[in-house]
């Protein structure tokens, strides 16, 4: 027996329990199924976070969900759901009222993202059965297209008034806190509720009644408008690096705001879907799509995709006395291909990124262009080298050829790889530019264009420069 066996034996304790992650979906699973008595089951699940609840909940039957709903209450089933994925499965599971009342008691974004979910009938049924003042927060976020920013943001803020002394702001907070949780930055407006500023909780909490409230206001502090592309201002609000800021109208009235978890969703949504138009989609999948839905996103780019690349084979066909006289050039198209595919695809990368600031200046577009153009020639230098003597003692050993063929090839081959990697280099940071520069989204346009121009230029270059030196320079037949 080891160390370890023999600690474990004398002490029920195992040392390398410290190294595992915690698995709480089962201890949940076990402590639900216990048959502890209610009153005892809600102190022990207030012990875990929600997000682990709901993984317990994707694990439980239907009927065992349907035993714990009325024991956890509406307040904490709503937390719980915020954190499932088709959580419109779960709904079905409560009878209309529970589900309106689950609804009801969410932030306004999360319930949106719940409504949004269900069928078309449920929402309006549901809708309609809220109370005035979340039911009109609901249709608020709803009202917006979902690239403004509007449709992101949440009504769950604590507002006071400019007017106010440190004690009313004191006690609004207090009464507000019971149903709005983010309190670390308290909102200001004016009677007609237009934005004033903002007030940080530790400084309303280490205030004297004395102070001028005012005195601790940061009036001048940033803001997004209702309206704005999420794409135009993600870049401004994480800049400022607040956990909340505000959205007004363009009346400058406070209507939500957006916080730091919303961020974090919207980041990974732009992400999803740049991602996707990379790939010459219109916008990420769902696994819910139909086939019809799924092929629209597709088809168009895959059409244009296939004319020019009925174009490059056209091109490819001009070259055909050159394969007939030295049939082996075939053989090292691919690597010239892909190779610059890959070189076109990164900086066509970079320059999608860059392109994000909005108020990136002309002479820092021509440095990105030159920067991406000297990394293309000098990877190229270094890849065409290697590539030289790999090819030439493939050709040499293979073909038994005289070195002075496997050289001349392998030469052939190492130019056009530099030539295409450089010309590739280029097109991938100029071509999203001059999309950029006329309205169209470089990430959606670029991606598929990019690669059949990266294809075209390395075979006219690859086969260009076979006719050039190894026909009409060196007169290599075979």
């Amino acid at each position: 027996m080891n160390e370890k066996e023999l600690e474990k034996e004398k002490t029920g304790f195992n040392p390398e329990d410290d190294n595992k992650e915690p698995d709480y979906v089962s201890e949940l699973l076990e402590i639900i199924r216990g048959g502890t008595d209610e009153e005892s089951l809600v102190k022990k699940l207030e012990d875990y976070h929600e997000n682990d609840i709901a993984g317990a909940f994707e694990q439980m039957t239907k009927q065992e969900r349907q035993k714990l709903y009325p024991v956890l209450g509406v307040e904490k089933v709503s937390e719980i759901f915020k954190y499932i994925e088709d959580v419109d499965e779960y709904m079905k599971e409560l009878d209309i009222a529970s589900a309106a009342k689950v609804i009801g008691s969410m932030d306004s974004d999360d319930a949106v993202d719940v409504l949004e979910e269900m069928d078309e009938k449920d929402q309006e049924q549901l809708t309609e059965m809220l109370d005035e003042e979340a039911s009109a927060d609901i249709k608020l976020i709803r009202s917006y297209d979902d690239d403004e920013i509007g449709s992101k943001m949440t009504t769950n803020y604590i507002v006071i008034n400019k007017g106010m002394s440190v004690r009313q702001a004191m006690k609004e907070l207090i009464s507000q806190a019971e149903k709005n949780d983010n309190i670390s930055k308290i909102y200001v407006t004016d009677e007609n509720n237009v934005f004033y500023g903002v007030l940080d909780l530790k400084n309303l909490i280490t205030a004297r009644d004395y102070m001028d409230l005012q005195s601790f206001m940061i009036t001048s502090f940033p803001y997004v408008t209702d309206h704005e592309k999420i794409s135009e201002c993600i870049d401004r609000i994480k800049e400022y690096e607040e956990d909340s800021i505000p959205v007004l109208n363009s009346d400058k009235e406070l209507l939500g705001i957006i916080t730091a978890q919303d961020m974090v969703e919207v980041v990974d949504d732009e992400l999803g879907d740049d991602y996707a138009k990379l790939a010459g989609l219109t916008a990420e999948e769902d696994l819910k799509e139909t086939l019809g839905q799924s092929m629209k996103k597709r088809l168009p780019w895959l059409i244009i995709l296939l004319f020019l690349g009925i174009g490059v084979s056209t091109v490819v066909g001009f070259f055909e006395p050159v394969v007939a006289s030295i049939a082996f050039v075939v053989n090292f198209q691919s690597l010239i291909l892909d190779m610059a595919g890959n070189v076109g695809t990164q900086s066509l990368a970079v320059t999608i990124r860059v392109l994000m600031d909005e108020n990136l200046p002309g002479k820092a577009k021509g440095g990105l262009v030159f920067k991406e153009v000297r990394i293309g020639f000098i990877n190229g230098l270094i890849l065409g080298g290697l590539s030289f003597a790999f090819v030439s003692i493939y050709v040499a050993l293979t073909k038994h050829a005289d070195w002075g063929y496997a050289c001349a090839v392998a030469g052939c081959v190492a130019a056009a790889l530099l030539v295409a990697m450089v010309i590739s280099s280029l097109v991938g940071t100029v071509v999203p530019m001059f999309f950029h520069k006329i309205k169209v989204d470089p990430a959606v346009a670029s991606g598929p264009l990019i690669t059949t121009v990266n294809d075209l230029v390395a075979v006219i270059t690859y086969y260009g420069l076979a006719w050039a030196l190894l026909i009409n320079v060196m007169n290599i037949m075979g």
